[in-house]
């Protein structure tokens, strides 16, 4: 808008150094810029469909009797931020060295945020378009959100997907006792990425499903061993393997009848056990001298 008295007698909207409007007359192929007003107090023009390329200085010049004079005013185009380019979702071993990159536009310019949003939390990464992530582990997969913040508009937030490949570790395998005649299950649970494929053995022995009365059955990251009817050829040691495309990993579990003696695979607990019977034979020893 432009504020003119009845002394105005000439009238003309700049934008830098083109001519807009100069009275009534049009002077820009622009559609979007027309003319709003022009009485004796007021002299306007409107520009629909603001773009960034609009923002900049005009100016509103008069022609009076005595010399002319000029009201100068600089538009601010304000856009909502907007994430124009962004990592896609990755699959990584564990160790390697990860960047994500998540570029943002907007005015003013945009803050960009990561955050890993891991099962403990939205844990906060880093402030920049750029995170690099040295020496990956597998704690640090999961999905990781960009964030691109201005205060123009509500941010703008894309996720990128990070998978961390690690090989197996078996975390729970435990001895397992079962009578004659009686159903016996062994579990063997590893964890892995990719998802780890089990095997079984007795010895040396592969074991087939559906083979002997067993039943092997693999889903996720737990593998059962079942006997249908357990014989006393069925107890020993057997051994669970897990395996991936980054290494391998086995334990051994054993079967057991009532009343036998197993290792219950506790470390202390056998220990424990040692002492005591040091110590038994100590005080025998001592008795007897």
């Amino acid at each position: 808008r432009c504020t003119v008295d009845d002394r105005v007698t000439r009238v003309a909207w700049l934008n830098r150094s083109t001519i807009l409007y100069a009275g009534n007359d049009k002077w820009s192929i622009d559609n979007r810029v027309v003319i709003l007003s022009n009485t004796k107090t007021q002299y306007s023009i409107k520009i629909h469909n603001v773009d960034v390329y609009d923002e900049g200085p005009y100016t509103c010049s008069v022609q009076t009797d005595n010399h002319p004079k000029t009201s100068r005013v600089h538009l601010i185009v304000q856009v909502p931020p907007q994430i124009v380019n962004i990592s896609s979702d990755i699959t990584v071993n564990e160790g390697s060295s990860v960047t994500l990159m998540c570029l943002a536009f907007g005015r003013p310019e945009p803050t960009v945020t990561w955050r890993h949003l891991s099962g403990k939390g939205q844990g906060f990464v880093s402030e920049d378009e750029y995170l690099e992530i040295t020496g990956i582990t597998r704690e640090q997969s999961g999905e990781y959100e960009c964030s691109a913040v201005n205060d123009v508009a509500v941010p703008d937030v894309r996720k990128v997907k990070v998978t961390v490949n690690y090989p197996p570790y078996i975390s729970n395998a435990k001895n397992t006792g079962a009578s004659v005649g009686q159903k016996g299950i062994l579990q063997c649970e590893a964890s892995a990425v990719p998802v780890a494929e089990f095997q079984w053995f007795k010895e040396d022995t592969r074991l087939a499903n559906g083979l002997e009365g067993v039943r092997i059955e693999s889903k996720g990251r737990l593998s059962t061993l079942t006997f249908f009817n357990v014989s006393e050829k069925d107890y020993g040691n057997y051994t669970c393997v897990a395996t991936n495309k980054l290494g391998n990993t086995n334990a051994s579990i054993i079967l057991y009848g009532p009343g036998a003696v197993h290792d219950g695979g506790n470390a202390a607990s056998r220990a424990a056990a040692g002492l005591c019977l040091w110590a038994a034979l100590l005080a025998r020893l001592l008795l007897d001298f």
